[in-house]
């Protein structure tokens, strides 16, 4: 889609692209969904409808509905690194829903879930910075040119304080200086 004014080109093949890089660093972490709560399949929903977008799929309502149960499944989890990796899920099934709009906030759509991967990761080694760091570093190298392309048409991700702002921050700024 072209749009106008303040807004960003953004293809269907672009946000594939978007999707894949999400849901590539959800899947990495849905285990610990799955071990927190084999039975609630919630995350695995959002993850097979990113994937389903991926591989040529259209983009409806699926993506965003099994994204807010995720989120949902997020706040059932019984360990802060299965939340966070229910939110990364959902947030890979919702990166098919990147708007073309010139706003820092929809860098979220992009890097969102590889942030929460690496906060999921990080709380499952014991709220050990050094894993997220690390996380932050391989989703940094994972990017490929096309990703980084899309996400420099967008402002820089704005700043926050919590753990996953900053882990998000640092992989947009990895990004766009690499």
């Amino acid at each position: 889609m072209v749009v106008g004014g303040n807004d960003i080109e953004l293809s269907a093949e672009d946000l594939r692209v978007v999707v894949r890089y999400a849901v590539e660093a959800a899947v990495e972490v849905l285990p610990l969904v799955e071990q927190d709560h084999p039975t609630d399949l919630r995350a695995r929903a959002a993850v097979d409808a990113a994937w389903a977008f991926v591989l040529g799929a259209e983009r409806t309502n699926l993506q965003r509905s099994t994204a807010v149960e995720a989120h949902r499944a997020a706040r059932s989890a019984t360990s802060e690194a299965a939340a966070h990796a229910a939110r990364a899920a959902g947030d890979a099934a919702a990166a098919a829903y990147l708007h073309p709009l010139a706003k820092a906030t929809q860098v979220g759509h992009i890097l969102g879930s590889a942030a929460r991967a690496a906060r999921a990761a990080e709380a499952a080694a014991g709220d050990d910075p050094s894993v997220g760091d690390e996380w932050i570093e391989r989703a940094r190298r994972r990017a490929t040119p096309r990703l980084v392309e899309v996400l420099r048409r967008y402002p820089s991700a704005p700043t926050g304080a919590g753990r996953v702002a900053r882990l998000l921050s640092a992989l947009d700024t990895g990004l766009r200086s690499g």
